[in-house]
């Protein structure tokens, strides 16, 4: 039996289990039930996810780093804003990366940045705004603005944060409107350019926070706040801030903090 060393790590308490693969050898035995079990918080590691850390040129990308994401479900899914600074993190501690690195990931290329007060700094690209849905709990509705930040979101303003209910289970929403499933944010004001959030991850469930869906937070409070581009964000999330910045050139930009909590090895 074969042991593989692994690495947890957590963005705003968002957790993952990281594999390092340079070679990509590990790839043919991540099978979606092996993420499954690795992501178990009972019988296994614990985490909302695997991030598998590849040479780009295994997966042809142009970039040093390839970052394979794949839910606690064992989905495979396009991007994470929180594990992507876990990600930069190990390479900063272990290949001594430093000042800005880029980042294959399946939703293109991300520049990444250590800034000097320890946060990390991730460009997740251009927002995409797609227009209304609506999103449901039980028996009550909301409307939903859908963004795509490399990830489908839907994000709905609620009158409390309790509204949402425990989001052990999946709202409900339009299979028409996000055919591959969304991530559901619900969303209250706390102040001037700050707002707290709660969310249903794609693949992962009710999580203690979201990068790529903060950033669509972001985008939906500040074009409802007449902000748009060239405006920061607070966002609180239940484990922790983050901070998003909508650039004048249309860009996102999240930054939060981003810790490695152990390492050892697992045989999958």
């Amino acid at each position: 039996m074969t042991d593989y060393p692994f690495v947890k790590g957590h963005g705003t308490e968002n957790d993952f289990v990281l594999l390092p693969d340079p070679d990509g050898s590990v790839h043919g035995e991540l099978t979606a039930e092996r993420v499954r079990a690795l992501c178990d918080r009972r019988a296994g590691i614990g985490g909302d996810g695997v991030l598998r850390v590849v040479r780009g040129e295994v997966y042809g990308a142009d970039t040093p780093w390839f970052m394979d994401y794949r839910n606690s479900d064992g989905s495979v899914s396009e991007m994470c804003g929180n594990g992507i600074r876990v990600f930069a993190r190990f390479l900063q501690l272990t290949e001594a990366a430093t000042g800005t690195i880029a980042v294959g990931t399946r939703d293109g290329v991300k520049s990444v940045v250590f800034e000097e007060d320890g946060r990390i700094t991730a460009d997740l690209g251009e927002p995409e705004v797609l227009g209304e849905s609506t999103v449901s709990v039980g028996d009550r509705s909301w409307s939903a603005l859908h963004v795509s930040t490399g990830n489908p979101h839907a994000v709905a303003f609620v009158d409390a944060l309790t509204d949402a209910g425990s989001l052990v289970d999946e709202p409900d929403y339009d299979p028409a409107v996000y055919p591959d499933g969304v991530n559901v944010e619900f969303v209250v004001r706390r102040g001037e350019r700050h707002v707290a959030m709660r969310v249903h991850e794609r693949g992962s469930g009710a999580t203690r926070s979201c990068g790529t869906g903060a950033c669509a937070v972001m985008v939906a409070s500040a074009l409802a706040d007449g902000a748009g581009p060239g405006s920061t964000y607070r966002v609180d999330v239940p484990g922790g801030e983050l901070e998003v910045t909508w650039t004048d050139d249309n860009r996102l930009l999240l930054t939060g903090p981003a810790v490695l909590v152990a390492t050892g090895t697992t045989d999958l």
